[in-house]
C-alpha cells in the first residue's frame, strides 16, 4: 500500500485553469458592467466640474467688468455733476453780476434823478430867495429913501 501525501495547499490541475478562466470572465463582465460606466460617470463629473470652474471664472471676469464699468460710470457722473455745479455757480455769479450791474444803474439813475431834483429845488429856492431878497431890499431902500424905487 502506498501512501500518497499531499502537502501542497494548491494542486495544479484542470480546476485551476477553469477557475482562472472564470476569474477572467468575471473581470471582463465587471469591467463592462461596472467599471466602464463608473469611469464614464467620473469623466462626466470631471467635465461638469471643469465647466462649472470655467463658468465661475467667466462670471468673475464679467463681475469685474461690470464693477469697472460701474466705477467708470460713477466717475463720469461725478465729473458731470461737478461740471454742472461749476456751470451753475458760474451762471449764478454771472446773474449776480448782472443783477448788481442793474442795481448799480438803478442806483445811479435814482441818484442822478435825486441830484437833479435837489438842484431844481435849490434853483427854485435860490430864485425865490432872490425875489424875496430883491423885494425886501427894494422895500428897505424905499423906507430908507422915503420914495418909490423901481427894480
Amino acid at each position: 500500500m502506498q501512501i500518497i501525501s499531499n502537502i501542497a495547499l494548491i494542486s495544479i490541475n484542470e480546476t485551476l485553469v477553469v477557475q482562472l478562466i472564470s476569474f477572467l470572465i468575471f473581470l471582463f463582465i465587471i469591467n463592462r458592467v461596472m467599471i466602464r460606466p463608473l469611469r464614464a460617470t467620473m469623466a462626466e463629473r470631471d467635465n461638469y466640474i471643469q465647466m462649472v470652474r470655467e463658468d465661475i471664472l467667466d462670471s468673475k471676469k464679467e463681475l469685474e467688468e461690470i464693477i469697472d464699468e460701474s466705477h467708470q460710470e460713477e466717475k463720469e457722473i461725478r465729473q458731470a455733476a461737478l461740471q454742472i455745479t461749476a456751470e451753475m455757480e458760474s451762471l449764478g455769479n454771472h446773474e449776480a453780476q448782472d443783477i448788481m450791474g442793474v442795481a448799480r444803474k438803478e442806483i445811479a439813475a435814482v441818484k442822478k434823478q435825486t441830484q437833479d431834483e435837489i438842484e431844481r429845488l435849490l434853483a427854485e429856492a435860490m430864485t425865490s430867495v432872490r425875489k424875496e431878497a430883491e423885494t425886501l431890499s427894494v422895500s428897505i431902500m424905499e423906507k430908507i429913501l422915503d420914495r418909490k424905487v423901481s427894480p
